[in-house]
């Protein structure tokens, strides 16, 4: 069935221009976020730079004669020291033994009679965030005396991490927002295409009642006016089934009344209807099998899916080929599949067919598939999709319903 819309997709289109529009947003976003982290990041290490030159400065001054101005200039340094209470660090000595830590959450409060002497748990604690920082970049090191190396390590203040994490956070909620938003508008848009399609089967429901009365009324006159019996057989045909037609319209209009029935009888009749109004040069097979297949559905519309199925078979091919229809049990599901040898459908447009619009012919609004799938799928809780097709060679649909 070969089916290269000449509507185009617009939605396709639209879906992967957004779908590109929102990811480049969102790089730029994540790019510019992670600037700002590098560069707060960068700026923390020059803090620590800075307290590791004061740590190393003060213990020099110490070390030397003590006057006036050196006082001065370690109570500077001190200050420079106790400015940093948002940056946890860890000085230890070349043995890794830790000589002063700050910043700290630790488990246990500490002593305030001897506020320096750690706890067993405490010393765990601080044993433990050494380990991690030694694996990170977050270190400097400095020689306080030649050949007396110290080593400073430092975590990222609660400031950096934060504003790691915030632009993930930010991600998931905008995401689940488009998200809700995007549902909401596919319901409401979906609601929308139920109420046209309501309104739209039943308007021709309507129309057809009309005509059909009258011509069913000149029916029981025409015999009385001489028509032959032949002719009267075959305009009674046709009144039926514009009768049929109009009776499918209105049950597409509201939910329609699903009995239980044996597939392969609406398979039957749907293959008998259409094997006498297509071209002779193509051959209309049916194997349902010798298995009942009962399933729950609306005979009348199942027959009309599968009429539409085989009316696009049909003009897929040159006048000329095969259409053949196999059904099935699979496990606790039936399945019917229509293949033909007609020109195929492109891999690209599998899911396009079915849209509303889409179509090859140049009559035809391109409901068909759209209606089948509305059939199969909202009222009879199936699945109708493209399961192979190769161009110039043909295609095969299949229809997967549950068993009654």
């Amino acid at each position: 069935m070969a089916l290269s819309g000449k509507i185009p997709d617009l939605r396709r289109f639209g879906r992967a221009a957004f779908l590109v529009t929102a990811g480049a947003v969102v790089a730029m976003f994540l790019w510019v976020s992670d600037g700002l982290v590098r560069d707060l990041s960068r700026q923390e290490r020059e803090r620590m730079q800075v307290w590791a030159d004061a740590t190393r400065e003060m213990v020099r001054l110490l070390s030397a004669d003590m006057d006036a101005s050196t006082h001065i200039d370690v109570d500077f340094l001190l200050g420079i020291i106790e400015s940093n209470n948002t940056i946890p660090v860890l000085l230890t000595d070349d043995n890794g033994n830790i000589l002063q830590h700050r910043n700290f959450v630790l488990p246990e409060p500490p002593d305030t009679l001897a506020p320096m002497a750690l706890s067993p748990a405490n010393e765990r604690f601080l044993e433990h965030k050494l380990e991690k920082l030694a694996g990170s970049p977050n270190v400097i090191n400095f020689e306080i005396a030649p050949g007396v190396t110290q080593h400073l390590y430092y975590e990222d203040s609660t400031l950096l991490k934060r504003l790691s994490s915030y632009p993930y956070v930010q991600l998931i909620v905008m995401l689940a927002f488009i998200a809700v938003v995007y549902f909401a508008v596919l319901s409401t848009k979906k609601a929308e295409q139920n109420k046209v399609w309501v309104g739209l089967s039943k308007e021709t429901a309507h129309q057809l009642g009309t005509p059909i009365s009258s011509l069913m009324a000149w029916m029981e006159l025409l015999p009385d006016m001489g028509v032959d019996p032949d002719t009267m057989a075959e305009l009674n045909k046709d009144v039926q089934r514009l009768s049929s037609i109009a009776s499918r319209f209105s049950k597409i209009g509201s939910r329609p009344q699903m009995e239980e029935s044996d597939l392969r009888a609406i398979i039957a009749n749907a293959a008998g209807y259409m094997g006498t109004r297509v071209s002779g040069r193509i051959a209309l097979t049916a194997d349902t099998g010798a298995v009942p297949l009962p399933v729950r559905a609306c005979a009348p519309l199942f027959e009309w899916v599968m009429e539409n199925l085989i009316k696009n078979a049909v003009d897929a091919m040159s006048g000329t080929g095969s259409i053949s229809i196999t059904a099935g049990r699979n496990g606790s599901r039936v399945y019917i599949e229509v293949a033909d040898t007609g020109k195929g459908i492109a891999r690209k447009n599998f899911k396009a067919v079915f849209s509303p619009g889409f179509t090859t012919k140049k009559r035809g609004w391109g409901l068909g598939l759209t209606l089948a799938r509305r059939i199969v799928e909202q009222y009879h809780d199936g699945r109708i999709y493209v399961k192979s097709s190769t161009p110039g060679v043909g295609t095969t649909f299949r229809i997967d319903l549950p068993l009654a």
